[in-house]
C-alpha cells in the first residue's frame, strides 16, 4: 500500500493524506448509494400508495445527501472531528449568505412532517391555487387552476412556489378535512314571478342531484372528526331567498367535490333553464316585462 501511495504521489503530486481522504470519500459515497438503493427498493416493495412512495423517496434522497455532506466534510476539514463543532461552524458560515435556501429547507421539513397539504391535494397559497404535483427540497409545484379560467379548472400553467411561503402565506386546502366544499349557485327571478314555486322547484332539483353526495359526505365527516373538530349540523342542500333591486335572488347552497364544481353547475343550469322555460309563472329578468322607454330623438 505504501508503494502505491508513493507512486500516486510521484505521478499526480497528491500527498498521502489527500489520497486517503479521497479513498474514504469514495467509500462513503458508494456505501450511501447502496443504502439509498436498498431503501428505495424496500419502499417500492412494501408501499402501494403512490403518494407515500413519492414522499418517502424524497426523504431518503435528501437524508442520504445530508449525511454524505456531513461525513465527507468531516474528512476534508481538519480540526472538525467533532460533529457539533462542524455543524456549528457550517451553519454560522452560511446562515446569512443562504438565508432563503435554509428557510426553504425548513419549509420542506414542515410540509413533509406537519403535512398542511399532500401530493395531489388542491390548495390555495396566497393568490395562487392549483393541484400539488411536486414537493421538492426548495420549492413545490402546483398545476394552476382558476385565474382567467372559470370553474376552478386548470389553466395549463405550472407554478413553482418556494417552500418558505408556508411560513408567510395562508394556505387553504380544498381536499383536506372531509373532502367536500360548499358551493353556491344564484338564480335571479323577477318580482312578477311566483318565487315560492321557483324556490320549491330548485329545492326538489338540488335534493335529487345531491342525494348521493350527502350520504358520502356524512360518512366522510364522521371519519374526519379524529383530526379536525368540524361542526356541521346539516349537510343537506338548502335554497336561500334574498330580495334585490332587480329581482329575487334564490341561492342554492350544496356540497360538492372540489373538482366537480363546474360540471355540477352546468348540469344544474341546464335543468333550471329547461324547467323555468316551460313555466309561464316564472321569469328570470324583471326588466323583460317593462323595458325602459327609448331615448328622445336628437334634433
Amino acid at each position: 500500500m505504501q508503494e502505491i501511495t508513493e507512486w500516486i504521489n510521484t505521478y499526480t503530486g497528491l500527498k498521502e493524506a489527500t489520497q486517503w481522504n479521497i479513498m474514504e470519500s469514495v467509500i462513503i459515497f458508494v456505501v450511501l448509494l447502496i443504502i439509498r438503493k436498498l431503501l428505495l427498493k424496500l419502499i417500492n416493495r412494501f408501499n402501494d400508495d403512490v403518494r407515500q412512495t413519492y414522499r418517502w423517496r424524497n426523504v431518503v434522497n435528501y437524508v442520504t445527501f445530508i449525511i454524505g455532506v456531513i461525513m465527507i466534510g468531516r474528512i476534508w476539514f481538519e480540526g472538525m472531528q467533532s460533529l457539533a463543532t462542524y455543524l456549528g461552524l457550517l451553519s454560522a458560515g452560511i446562515a446569512l449568505a443562504l438565508r432563503e435556501p435554509i428557510v426553504n429547507i425548513a419549509g420542506w421539513a414542515f410540509i413533509i412532517f406537519r403535512r398542511p397539504f399532500n401530493m395531489g391535494d388542491r390548495i390555495q397559497i396566497g393568490n395562487a391555487a392549483g393541484d400539488v404535483i411536486d414537493i421538492g427540497l426548495f420549492q413545490f409545484a402546483i398545476n394552476e387552476i382558476g385565474n382567467w379560467v372559470d370553474g376552478d379548472q386548470s389553466t395549463g400553467r405550472i407554478i413553482h412556489i418556494p417552500n418558505s411561503k408556508v411560513f408567510s402565506e395562508y394556505q387553504a386546502n380544498y381536499t383536506e378535512g372531509f373532502g367536500y366544499i360548499w358551493n353556491e349557485l344564484t338564480v335571479m327571478v323577477s318580482y312578477q314571478s311566483d318565487w315560492k314555486k321557483a324556490k320549491r322547484l330548485l329545492t326538489d332539483l338540488i335534493n335529487k342531484h345531491t342525494e348521493k353526495e350527502v350520504r358520502d359526505a356524512q360518512k366522510a365527516l364522521s371519519n374526519s372528526t379524529g383530526k379536525y373538530m368540524l361542526m356541521y349540523s346539516k349537510l343537506t342542500p338548502i335554497v336561500y331567498t334574498k330580495a334585490k333591486d332587480n329581482g329575487i335572488a334564490l341561492s342554492i347552497r350544496y356540497l360538492i367535490k372540489p373538482r366537480a364544481r363546474r360540471q355540477s353547475e352546468e348540469v344544474l343550469w341546464e335543468e333550471i333553464l329547461t324547467i323555468f322555460a316551460d313555466d309561464p309563472e316564472i321569469d328570470f329578468f324583471a326588466a323583460a316585462k317593462n323595458p325602459p322607454p327609448p331615448p328622445p330623438p336628437i334634433r
